[in-house]
């Protein structure tokens, strides 16, 4: 029998390409950059030309107005400023109501991790939770401060309660959001060595949802310093002290417009600073070390 054997194809051969180091294309890649590209590159240098650019804003519309009573210019704010803090009034109002700030941020952290805890841990903790949510949070803080004036006093009390209101809702809802993103996988690993409850809190589901963690107590702060800001402004003269928004009221009814807003410009010192430096530094050795953001 004549066996039919079909010819094989001869084996295709790929060229091989070998790249030129010298092509114009590679030189371009390898063209170190110039001085503009290099500062570029830097986030706090581009923050600071926006900053600039906004003061000379600033200068060029006061100085076209021409009425310091209304709008006094950059310059005239920073000369105010500085007289403030030379004669220690700024800081010490800054000191006061940063004080309060931290009491009332505090408490309202504690409160939130408390709610998130129970939630995460039952479906009527859930339940729980998203109805007080959807009752408080677009319950403006400063709307409490009648209610807090009777139950509290004129004082720190009543700006502590407001500002815990402020940071409660708006932490408990980010964490609690985070926690709920975190993965079956991540749960059941933790289940896996025995962790419950608290223990599988802290071990898996806060580092696994700390971007959004995080996040809640950006806008936490945030809150919690312009109602530290407006409460004092509403009966900062009744208490008979205050902080920066108490500054702001009484050089306000002096018609000390400049002095108005250095205050202004203090309390956007001190956010700048801590959304700059404060949560920049957690947010680099926590969520950017770990791989979680670019």
């Amino acid at each position: 029998m004549k066996s039919s054997i079909t010819a094989l194809p001869e084996l295709f051969v790929r060229p091989e390409f070998v790249l030129d180091p010298q092509r114009a294309d590679t030189a371009e890649i390898q063209r170190p950059l110039s001085l503009a590209e290099s500062l570029y590159r830097h986030g706090w240098l581009r923050k600071i030309v926006i900053l600039l650019v906004l003061a000379v804003v600033w200068e060029v519309y006061g100085r076209w107005l021409n009425n310091a009573l209304l709008f006094p210019s950059f310059l005239d704010t920073v000369q105010a400023f500085w007289a403030g803090i030379s004669s220690g009034v700024l800081l010490e109002r800054a000191a006061v109501s940063m004080q309060t700030l931290l009491i009332g941020y505090g408490l309202g952290i504690a409160l939130a991790t408390l709610l998130t805890t129970i939630a995460i841990s039952s479906r009527i903790g859930t339940d729980f939770l998203e109805t007080l949510t959807s009752m408080f949070n677009p319950l403006p803080a400063i709307a409490l401060l009648p209610l807090a004036l009777i139950w509290f006093g004129l004082g720190t009390g009543s700006i502590i309660f407001v500002i815990v209101h402020s940071v409660l809702w708006a932490v408990a809802l980010n964490t609690h959001s985070g926690f709920r993103g975190v993965s079956n996988t991540l749960r059941m690993v933790g289940q896996n060595y025995g962790l419950k409850r608290f223990s599988l809190v802290g071990a898996i589901l806060i580092p696994a949802a700390f971007p959004s963690i995080l996040t809640g107590l950006k806008v936490g702060w945030a809150f919690a310093w312009r109602t530290l800001i407006a409460a004092e402004l509403v009966f900062g003269v009744s208490s008979g002290s205050g902080g920066l928004g108490w500054y702001i009221f009484e050089n306000r009814n002096q018609l000390e417009t400049a002095n108005v807003f250095a205050g202004l410009f203090f309390v956007i010192i001190i956010g700048l600073f801590v959304e700059n430096f404060i949560f920049a530094t957690i947010e680099k050795r926590t969520i950017r070390r770990w791989g979680m953001q670019h």
